[in-house]
């Protein structure tokens, strides 16, 4: 899709609550924002999608072309993503399906836009077929109205991602386990469930603990100079935390997790270290920040 047309397709989307004209009128098109592979920079590209219950499904067809698009690589390094379906947005976590689950809904896909056979028909690579989860329309959010309560809900998202990915890795060791003397070869490493969901997790977590370092913390050591040691302290677990952190960013650099024994090691350190933490950060920083307004006040 040459630049300026996709860019007036976006315009359009955007003006319109996702409605558009043209060759795409009544087509079910999303807004994907990605963060570049390279750049680190937002691009954001006009996708058909598949509903699938509480979820959606895209396809990286390209068109057919022999090599992967763009925001699919994004996402293998940028996870977190950014969606625009009508008047909603909102955030998730990029999972491309694998396996047997990848054929059925490649299937699910073809069956209500069947184009997307044809584009399979036109190239060797396997199209790729990734799930973007819908929020939970029955999890509301408590209200947000002090930076004691923005901190909750950032540490909420971390220690929830930190179990599903523990969760995830267990079920996949217990199924490996179960395979054992019955002929079946053990599942070789890790899936990109487990990947996609620790990856998100590890940037989320180092963008939140470079912004406390940053900003947060010495600002409010600036008012609270008697809590010096514990500032020093939470810097320190910080550090620690990162190292693990560097640890399974690197296990995760490839598509596959090629060393899931050592991951799960990583992943119980991760847990342990990271759960004090919070813990530690909250009992003594909580009562500080309750009566910060958040949003803060515009200068």
């Amino acid at each position: 899709m040459p630049q300026t047309f996709q860019q007036s397709l976006i315009t359009e989307f955007r003006a319109n609550a996702g409605k558009v004209g043209g060759p795409f009128e009544g087509t079910d098109l999303l807004l994907l924002t990605t963060t570049g592979a390279r750049s680190g920079k937002p691009h954001t590209t006009p996708l058909g999608y598949v509903r699938d219950g509480r979820r959606l499904l895209v396809v990286a067809s390209n068109l057919g072309a022999p090599l992967h698009p763009d925001w699919y690589r994004n996402l293998l390094a940028h996870p977190t993503v950014r969606v625009e379906l009508g008047g909603e947005e909102f955030e998730s976590i990029a999972v491309p399906a694998e396996g047997a689950l990848r054929d059925e809904l490649f299937a699910r896909v073809v069956a209500e836009a069947p184009g997307y056979a044809e584009y399979q028909g036109a190239t060797d690579r396997v199209l790729p077929v990734v799930v973007l989860e819908l929020p939970d329309p029955d999890a509301a959010a408590p209200p947000i109205a002090s930076l004691a309560d923005k901190l909750v809900e950032v540490h909420t998202w971390l220690r929830g991602q930190l179990r599903h990915v523990h969760e995830e890795t267990e079920a996949h060791f217990a199924a490996r386990a179960g395979h054992e003397g019955d002929g079946e070869p053990p599942a070789p490493g890790l899936g990109l469930q487990i990947r996609q969901r620790c990856l998100a997790f590890c940037q989320a977590l180092e963008f939140h603990h470079t912004a406390e370092d940053g900003h947060m913390f010495p600002t409010m050591e600036g008012y609270h100079p008697h809590l010096r040691d514990v500032f020093d302290r939470l810097r320190e677990e910080h550090r620690s935390i990162g190292a693990v952190q560097s640890a399974l960013a690197d296990l995760l650099a490839d598509v596959a997790i090629a060393e899931p024994y050592r991951f799960r090691a990583e992943l119980a350190r991760m847990t342990e270290e990271l759960t004090a933490h919070l813990d530690y950060e909250e009992e003594h920083i909580l009562p500080l920040l309750a009566e910060v307004p958040w949003p803060p006040a515009a200068a």
